[in-house]
């Protein structure tokens, strides 16, 4: 079955590619054009979407909203989820299988079902329509992510060697930050792809806990272009093209730590 791979390869490709291209170019079409031709390229390319896109909204203000909620609540997730890793590791065995099990199932809620609790804790703390509200809640639903992710990767560490270094005269702060965190970046990298990507396109809490335009992010602005009769499309593609490069310039710079995760994970699993 060898002779299956590269045209399973390039239908894989296709069904990916073909997707992106029309997105592309739907984002150069006039909304009439997209209409009648929604699937076919038009020789009446125009980057209207764009000026429109760029006018009518604050554009760049919304960008440094999301860029700054998201690298805040990926700086928490990651320091705290490889701080709670490391503790699990060092924890007996059994105990650390229970507490790695708790954060796990933390994965298994679905985000919605803790909607009103979410917005009521906000109000008593007066953190409704605050960006660092925001964060937070972001970043507790990101938590049994990464220490799933770094809590499985610091689990298939030698214990030997840690022991080693507790000999040697290191304290549990050096430990961690000299060898437990320089090991497990490949799972630091992927956890920060992965977050990064939810937080950046995350509308259900934007959506649920900020009100004023000054705290709003980028999926939350691009809602604006939906309507109850007529929806932008070239605009909304235009503004998921601008929107996705931040993460596609984050994936460049991981990629190498993210694909050393994937292999290291495939290989000690």
């Amino acid at each position: 079955m060898r002779w299956l791979r590269i045209p399973l390869v390039w239908i894989y490709a296709l069904l990916i590619l073909i997707p992106v291209a029309v997105v592309i170019e739907s984002s150069f079409k006039s909304l009439v054009d997209l209409y009648a031709n929604p699937l076919w390229p038009s020789s009446g390319l125009t980057t209207g979407a764009y000026h429109t896109l760029t006018s009518e909204v604050p554009l760049l203000h919304y960008f440094v909203n999301s860029a700054e909620v998201t690298v805040a609540a990926l700086v928490m997730v990651l320091l705290f989820g490889a701080m709670i890793s490391y503790a699990i590791l060092r924890l007996p065995r059994v105990l650390g299988y229970v507490v790695y099990g708790v954060f796990s199932v933390g994965m298994m809620i679905p985000t919605q079902v803790n909607m009103i609790p979410v917005y009521l804790e906000m109000t008593k703390l007066n953190l409704v329509d605050t960006l660092g509200g925001l964060i937070l809640v972001e970043a507790a639903f990101l938590m049994p992510v990464s220490v799933f992710i770094i809590g499985g990767f610091m689990r298939t560490m030698s214990r030997e060697l840690l022991e080693a270094a507790t000999v040697d005269g290191a304290n549990e702060w050096q430990i961690f930050w000299r060898i437990a965190t320089p090991l497990s970046l490949p799972s630091v990298a992927s956890t920060a792809i992965f977050g990064g990507v939810i937080v950046w396109n995350d509308l259900l809490f934007p959506l649920l806990l900020t009100k004023s335009n000054t705290n709003r992010t980028i999926p939350l602005a691009l809602l604006s272009f939906t309507g109850e009769y007529q929806t932008n499309y070239p605009v909304i593609f235009a503004g998921v093209l601008l929107s996705s490069i931040p993460m596609v310039v984050l994936y460049v710079f991981l990629q190498r730590y993210f694909i050393a995760g994937m292999t290291a994970g495939a290989v000690k699993g």
